[in-house]
């Protein structure tokens, strides 16, 4: 059956009256009665009995109205339902953040205050190109320069604990702490790498002691003098323990870019856009009042 065939039948089966239908669906009565015939022998049944100047359905064609009825209802109503879905999925900004998903987190919520409509889907995918906007990180020489992007840098430090050795320290050489356990934030495998790579800068491999991908519970293990970590110049926040401090490191150069660029995907990508300056202006208000190491 053809939609067009369907659509013929269910307006005569409702006028019962061939001239009627064929006027309401602007054709002639001949191509009408054409069509109903082509489909009666298709199905090979008959669908209508005349009865005078018009025609009634057989059981045939009462079986068939019944079933087709809902079903072109919900074909008519498929293209209202893909306008609410364009304008839906314009409300809906998808995001692969792999990096800083903390600070991700703040600028959404800050952001929701202002634009209740907008809704977020978020994932950690670094092998998808599905999404609007993302966020990553590479180390400071390898990130490239991408149309639609924004790359704020971003220094790393070592949270070490506020006694002994170190209480006196502003500042440490990786290689004098390559004896040390390391206490790792867990589930940023891209932040891991780097933090890797800057060890091996300084001839060493770090000695894993803990991992956790609770934040505090990392800074607990830190200040409980159980070993030390690297912890980002400002989107991780602060450290906030009195029993922690920051060393910046002087060699090797540590330091990150956070990379956020967004993909035209829709139709109207105002809404990501609009967005995208939110969260790039969210990162460098968060940089320039991000916590000095002399105060820790």
């Amino acid at each position: 059956m053809e939609l067009m065939q369907i659509r013929y039948f269910l307006e005569a089966a409702n006028t019962k009256h061939m001239t009627n239908s064929a006027k309401n669906l602007h054709i002639t009565q001949p191509a009408l009665t054409q069509a109903i015939r082509r489909l009666e022998n298709d199905l090979g049944v008959p669908l209508f009995t005349a009865k005078g100047r018009n025609i009634v359905l057989t059981e045939y064609g009462k079986y068939l109205q019944k079933k087709l009825e809902p079903l072109m209802a919900q074909i008519d109503d498929i293209p209202e339902q893909l306008r609410m879905m364009v304008a839906l999925e314009g409300e809906t900004i998808h995001m692969n953040v792999l990096a800083a998903s903390g600070l991700v987190m703040e600028a959404i919520i800050e952001y929701k205050k202002e634009h209740e409509d907008i809704n977020f889907q978020l994932q950690q995918n670094s092998e998808s190109e599905l999404y609007d906007i993302a966020v990553k990180t590479k180390l400071f020489y390898q990130a490239v320069n991408e149309e639609n992007s924004f790359t704020c840098a971003e220094e790393i430090y070592l949270a070490v604990p506020r006694n002994g050795k170190y209480k006196k320290r502003e500042s440490v050489c990786l290689d004098e702490v390559a004896e040390e356990g390391f206490i790792s934030l867990l589930g940023s495998r891209e932040f891991r790498y780097i933090c890797d790579r800057f060890c091996q800068h300084a001839g060493f491999t770090p000695k894993i002691i803990f991992e956790s991908d609770n934040p505090s519970a990392v800074k607990n293990m830190i200040a409980a003098n159980m070993g030390i970590g690297f912890w980002p110049e400002f989107t991780w926040g602060s450290i906030e323990n009195e029993h922690v401090r920051l060393l910046k490191i002087e060699e090797p150069v540590c330091q990150r870019d956070i990379i956020i660029n967004y993909n035209r995907n829709k139709m109207d990508s105002q809404n990501v856009i609009d967005f995208y300056g939110f969260l790039t202006e969210f990162f460098k208000c968060r940089k320039l009042c991000s916590m000095q190491p002399a105060s820790q």
